[in-house]
């Protein structure tokens, strides 16, 4: 395995395309593998769709794994859901600016073979998988495959197939649906585990699989480990716990201010139920959206001056987003590298 790293390492530096120099670019990974990327739409036949009964239940799921560095960059957003984000939030920038945003991947470039860890990122409320990339592309780089999902009708401005741009129903629904919603949640991640271990490609060990969410994600994580044993390790990025659940698993709570303040009732009635290894980490300098890619593109698309300043505390806390984003990377890298192990099996 160590000459196939060199390998594609060498075939990386030659493919890597001229332009890419002049745009903003996310965070590089810090690993040695080089990252595929596929987009993946899934549909659960088994279920109707809770927001569109009339539809079976979809999702939306981008795949990062290491790979043979070859094919076209892949992509961070669509064009669609950029234009679409860009007029949402009211943005001072060309509508296909976060389309061209530079990632570390490339796109349905083929698996190196071996067989790796899984983990599932699940995005916080109203926001897309795609604000989960620099932690997917930094695990995919240190030898995990990464499914990041995105389930119908609960984030902003997503892009289905046949043009479709999903918003974020829920959030427009009044009352306290996201107690139930982030149960059907655990049972989409089941679904897509039994999906992905069935697929020949990239190829993912059954035994070493994991889960990290932001927010709604984080209570996602819980809920899923709660209920499908195969999930082995957990890590909850400022997410409430609405409620205890018996999980036995190694579980980590890594808490900002906002969340300390907002959700620390909760965590501290449902802690006892979590049973296995376990670390409730406050990071005080951070805000409840520093583990995402939001506030890093912020600054580097210069519209950080544009945010209200308690806001930006609010979601990004004091801290450089750069320092951030290396902390949060390199906490998932940590923890399932020991929970999981990476070493590739032959």
């Amino acid at each position: 395995m160590r000459i196939l790293v060199i390998v594609a390492a060498l075939l990386a530096a030659l493919a890597a395309p001229a332009a890419a120099a002049t745009k903003t670019a996310l965070i590089e990974p810090g690993g040695p593998y080089p990252i595929g990327l596929r987009t993946l739409h899934l549909t659960d036949q088994s279920r109707a769709e809770q927001w569109e009964p009339d539809r079976r239940r979809e999702l939306m799921v981008s795949l990062w794994y290491p790979a043979f560095p070859v094919g076209r960059p892949g992509a961070y957003m669509t064009a669609a859901e950029s234009a679409a984000t860009v007029k949402g939030l009211k943005l001072d920038l060309p509508e296909d600016a976060l389309s061209k945003i530079k990632v570390h991947s490339y796109a349905d470039a083929p698996a190196l073979p071996s067989r790796w860890p899984l983990v599932v990122l699940s995005p916080g409320a109203g926001n897309s998988r795609t604000t989960l990339t620099t932690l997917a592309e930094q695990l995919a780089s240190k030898g995990f495959v990464v499914a990041a999902i995105d389930h119908a009708y609960e984030a902003y401005n997503v892009e289905f197939p046949g043009g479709r741009m999903l918003q974020c129903l829920v959030c427009q629904t009044p009352g306290q649906p996201w107690p139930a919603v982030l149960e059907n949640r655990a049972t989409d991640v089941s679904f897509v585990l039994d999906t992905l271990l069935k697929r020949g490609s990239p190829r993912i060990d059954a035994a070493r699989i994991g889960m990290a969410g932001h927010s709604a994600g984080g209570v996602a994580t819980a809920e899923t480990m709660a209920v499908d044993r195969r999930v082995k390790a957990g890590v909850s990025l400022d997410g409430p716990l609405y409620r205890p659940l018996v999980i036995d698993r190694p579980f980590a709570l890594l808490t900002s201010p906002v969340g300390e303040q907002e959700f620390g009732a909760g965590w501290d009635a449902a802690w006892p139920s979590v049973t296995g290894w376990k670390e409730r980490r406050h990071l005080p300098e951070t805000g409840h959206s520093s583990s995402t890619d939001n506030g890093y593109l912020t600054v580097a698309l210069g519209q950080k001056d544009k945010m209200p300043p308690a806001t930006w505390t609010r979601l990004y806390g004091t801290q450089d987003p750069v320092q951030s984003m290396h902390f949060f990377r390199d906490y998932l890298t940590g923890l399932f590298q020991a929970r999981l192990s990476t070493r590739p099996a032959s």
